[in-house]
């Protein structure tokens, strides 16, 4: 069993991040996870049709802004640190893996995958074969991944957040152009690929 236990005292209060299980702390986007969203994920959520389903949601700003704007969303995930964050800001959010029984299957027009969440579980075909089950038939996922030649093997990680821990899950970067091969192993077809300033986006559709 992995343990790694989160000592208040050795963290600063409101310190985010996504910890590896040997303690090293991952690059990851963990100031923009809390803060108001930006233009480029305004961008991109305008290519969301609902109703929309945000896999790994976190603190859920991404289900806010859409949640806000009259789009039918749900956000779920696993860790109850971010969760709680979710909910304090009126954000429509589940508790559950993706991977478990997920409310509306089969019937989301969008599925989100945004800040590297398509390394969820750390098999990027499994999760997105597993996403596609989740959306009707002319449904699409968008994704965010990461710069070319970034790619990482699958580890062990949690999201912490002002002394508190999730649980630990699977994890690994995806490199734009090891997209590719992981959508057409899911059965998808990519659409679209862009880059918005800093950031990698694709849009993957079902048909």
């Amino acid at each position: 069993m992995i343990s790694h236990p989160l000592n208040r005292r050795d963290h600063a209060p409101h310190q985010t991040c996504l910890r590896a299980s040997d303690g090293r702390v991952l690059p990851a986007p963990a100031a923009r996870w809390f803060a108001p969203a930006t233009p480029a994920d305004r961008r991109v959520l305008e290519r969301a049709a609902g109703p929309v389903l945000d896999v790994g949601c976190g603190p859920a700003r991404h289900a806010l802004m859409l949640a806000e704007a009259g789009v039918v969303t749900l956000g779920i995930d696993i860790s109850m640190a971010a969760l709680a964050v979710a909910r304090r800001r009126g954000a429509p959010v589940l508790r559950r893996s993706v991977f478990a029984r997920v409310p509306g299957h089969g019937r989301w027009g969008t599925a989100l995958l945004l800040d590297g969440n398509i390394g969820i579980g750390g098999a990027p075909a499994n999760l997105l074969r597993r996403v596609a089950s989740l959306l009707h038939s002319e449904g699409h996922v968008l994704v965010e991944v990461a710069g070319p030649g970034t790619g990482a093997a699958p580890r062990i990680v949690r999201f912490e957040h002002d002394g508190t821990a999730g649980p630990w899950f699977a994890w690994c970067d995806v490199a734009v152009d090891e997209l590719a091969g992981f959508v057409r192993e899911a059965g998808l077809t990519a659409r679209e690929i862009w880059t918005d300033g800093d950031r990698r986006f694709a849009r993957l559709d079902k048909s």
